[in-house]
């Protein structure tokens, strides 16, 4: 069986918004010829201009009144987007004749405007968190989602989180095996649980250029590690007062804290990614047992490490 995947475009448009995904679907393809059938559409056909000036040919969208899954690019031109009612008329059909509707970054503004998002819970780029909550009250904004499912409706952080939800949806289609040679083949991190933090503690942390970069992934790479100050201090060659003093300048906060913060993401990111066993997760990611997670979870988070144990719907 083919699945029609309909890419709705419009002018100015983020590229890999719709051609991350395009390439997850390509490539489930070499392992299950035929099982998609992908189409870019705009309003009228003809080519749709990304922000970048490149341009993606598209049929009309009445060429495909009711695909299997309509999967919506976000960019900057979305705004102008939200006006044309044939689109909104579109997507309303789409949520209920179609498989699956899915946003991709303010491509969630398209489907919050047709009214497909009220009372349900969604996520866009942070960037676009504030507009988006003040123009649509009525959603359950979570941006701190790589992507969100309720129901037939899936919403996406954007940018590379299209790669995610795309390979969430061969997931689905096809099975974990063929979504896991996807990403192999397209070199990305299999997978991003869609509860995965769209912020990562190590980027607030860092500067590229700054003198702890190469400490801080070490820490990373080694969470396990007995990282008190002696420790992080040895590893950059200084006096443990003199780290300390210029780590808090430089990081923003005390080495102890850091080491905390990457400690309970990673622990966030193994529950999130259905790993049952919080004992577990703790001894890896360096707490040393239960409790003292569940102390640095609620001190950074404010929740318990029990409270992200989800189940793959509410993904």
């Amino acid at each position: 069986m083919t699945r029609d995947i309909a890419i709705l475009l419009f002018d100015g448009f983020q590229l890999l918004d719709a051609a991350g995904p395009i390439s997850v679907f390509e490539c489930a393809l070499r392992y299950r010829p035929g099982a998609y059938r992908l189409t870019p559409l705009t309003v009228g056909g003809g080519a749709a201009r990304s922000s970048s000036g490149i341009a993606l040919d598209s049929r009309p969208l009445s060429a495909m009144p009711s695909p299997d899954t309509v999967l919506v690019a976000g960019g900057e031109g979305a705004p102008s987007a939200l006006g044309c009612g044939e689109t909104l008329a579109y997507l309303r059909r789409c949520a209920s004749a179609s498989r699956r509707v899915v946003s991709v970054c303010t491509g969630a503004f398209l489907l919050a405007e047709a009214g497909l998002l009220d009372g349900r819970r969604a996520t866009t780029h942070w960037a676009h968190s504030g507009e988006f909550s003040r123009r649509y009250p009525a959603v359950a904004l979570d941006t701190d989602r790589i992507y969100i499912r309720q129901g037939n409706i899936w919403t996406a952080a954007g940018v590379s989180a299209g790669i995610d939800v795309a390979l969430a949806l061969v997931a689905e289609d096809m099975g974990e095996e063929i979504a896991r040679r996807c990403a192999q083949r397209l070199v990305v991190y299999y997978r991003r649980p869609g509860g995965q933090s769209q912020f990562s503690s190590l980027l607030e942390m860092q500067r590229p250029d700054g003198r702890f970069a190469a400490l801080l992934d070490q820490v990373r790479r080694s969470l396990d590690g007995a990282w008190d100050v002696e420790s992080l201090a040895g590893f950059c060659c200084l006096s443990p007062r003199h780290f300390s003093r210029l780590f808090q300048s430089e990081v923003g906060m005390p080495p102890a804290k850091a080491v905390e913060q990457l400690r309970v993401e990673a622990a966030r990111a193994a529950l999130e990614s259905g790993e049952r066993s919080i004992q577990k997760v703790a001894r890896l990611c360096g707490f040393g047992d239960a409790e003292r997670m569940r102390r640095s979870f609620l001190r950074v988070l404010g929740r318990q490490p029990s409270s992200l144990l989800r189940s793959p719907a509410d993904e």
